[in-house]
């Protein structure tokens, strides 16, 4: 299977520092020939890399903004964490109508159909099977689990998030009112790397309601220009009606889902290291009476997402006071536009499931003798190595180094602790321990470092 990734590698500015090998959680980056190498097999498109580099030479990559006008009808598929990266005294209908000034004829906010979502969630906790229960709501985590604990894919629930249900009602929606299929662009505005992924390579379907991904940053600068441009003379048009509950505002945050959950005993994580600690402890039967897992890859959940402008504590304080808001307005009786999806409530629970979450092959061999085969001499290599995970070698473990000798034509040698050893007893030379030491860092900064004038080696 061939998965799309939106995390790329630059690699006309990469220095091969290693800073992303050393963070990548699921050990996908090798630095080779001085440059950083990404393993799609296990990339899950968290972002880490991107945050840690500090060359920039991490990219996202997104559809060009002129691809929505290849279709007549046009959505916009907003959730509610862009509108929390503007400032309280710009109001939500103000966004709306840029959005429709700069080319969208619809603007719908992706959490609209989190009702239907929670209710289908909650019908699977009252099942109770396969505890604990995981959101499948955060893409990287899906995907962590594929690579990295495919024996916990089963407790996956295999339902679709709030941004695909949405994408369904709305197609839906405008089919009725009598637009023809394949002239309705349908496009998200993505806070992270991992649901361009989720949108480019659906898990669990083939294909996903969405045509194409915008990231959040870029559309926020678009809107934040039209904004400035329109300076204080600006004339407000309220809005009549708001489109989310205020529990749907604050389902993309740390514990909305879990507020929502009907388990007796329920955990939300948030941060990509905390869940791996957590899902190491479900994994080894150290975690017992947890019924539902809600787990985020970003601190803070989705305004941690790497595509996002603002700080997101700032972010999360003004989502919390829009749900104070609408909270008000629901009190007084007033509804809001999910009433709309609640309209075709049969049709999306009857869509709202996707098969069954696969872990995702990344197998010594596909033959199972000679798999075994390869991990008994892992496990050899593993002993020989000094086991400090210096990343010397271009690999961010002694177990990754010890990995790829056996399937990635590596050696031994690679190591500069076998290197100094073997120096150290004259069978090897330094000018080959040298040219290992340049397959991996590049020809040009060992040259550097040779040429150093605080060093005394000479060639």
């Amino acid at each position: 299977m061939v998965f799309f990734h939106a995390l790329q590698i630059n690699e006309t500015v990469c220095e091969g520092c290693s800073h992303c090998m050393r963070v990548c959680p699921t050990e996908a980056i090798r630095v080779r020939d001085g440059k950083a190498h990404i393993n799609e097999d296990r990339c899950i498109d968290c972002g880490e890399c991107f945050i840690a580099c500090p060359h920039k030479a991490v990219f996202v990559k997104q559809d060009d903004f002129e691809e929505i006008f290849k279709f007549p009808c046009r959505v916009a598929l907003v959730p509610a964490v862009f509108l929390g990266q503007f400032k309280d005294d710009i109001s939500v209908s103000r966004i709306y109508a840029i959005l429709n000034e700069i080319g969208f004829q619809h603007v719908i906010e992706t959490e609209i159909s989190t009702p239907l979502y929670t209710e289908r969630k909650n019908q699977m906790e009252r099942e109770g099977n396969n505890k604990p229960l995981i959101s499948s709501f955060c893409p990287a985590i899906v995907r962590l689990i594929q690579v990295k604990f495919p024996g916990l894919v089963d407790n996956i629930m295999p339902i679709k998030a709030p941004l695909d249900i949405t994408a369904m009602f709305i197609r839906r929606k405008l089919v009725n009112e009598g637009w023809p299929e394949d002239q309705i662009g349908v496009f998200y505005v993505t806070p992270c790397a991992a649901k361009i992924a989720a949108v480019k390579s659906p898990v669990g379907e083939e294909k996903s309601s969405v045509d194409g991904v915008i990231n959040m940053d870029s559309l926020y600068n678009r809107v934040y220009k039209k904004i400035k441009e329109q300076g204080h003379d600006y004339k407000e048009v309220k809005l009549p009606i708001a489109q989310l509950t205020s529990d749907s505002i604050l389902t993309s945050l740390t514990n909305g889902e879990r507020r929502l959950s009907i388990a007796e005993h329920s955990l939300s994580i948030d941060g990509i290291d905390n869940v791996i600690e957590f899902l190491e402890k479900v994994e080894n039967d150290e975690v017992e009476g947890v019924d539902f897992l809600e787990l985020r890859a970003c601190d803070q959940s989705c305004p941690g997402g790497i595509l996002t402008y603002n700080n997101r504590f700032l972010t999360c304080e003004r989502m919390f006071n829009r749900a104070r808001y609408v909270a008000g307005k629901e009190r007084r009786g007033e509804m809001t536009r999910a009433k709309e999806v609640e309209e075709e409530h049969d049709y999306l629970m009857n869509n709202i499931m996707v098969e069954d979450v696969e872990p995702r092959s990344i197998s010594l061999d596909p033959d199972f003798n000679k798999a075994l085969e390869k991990m008994n001499k892992i496990k050899v290599l593993e002993k020989l190595l000094p086991q400090i995970d210096c990343g010397i070698c271009g690999a961010p473990s002694c177990n990754a180094l010890a990995e790829d000798i056996v399937c990635n034509g590596c050696k031994l040698t690679d190591c500069i602790f076998i290197q100094r050893n073997m120096e150290s007893r004259k069978s090897m030379k330094v000018e080959t321990s040298l040219k290992i030491m340049e397959k991996t860092w590049g020809q040009e900064k060992i040259e550097n470092y040779i040429k150093s004038k605080f060093l005394k080696i000479k060639k």
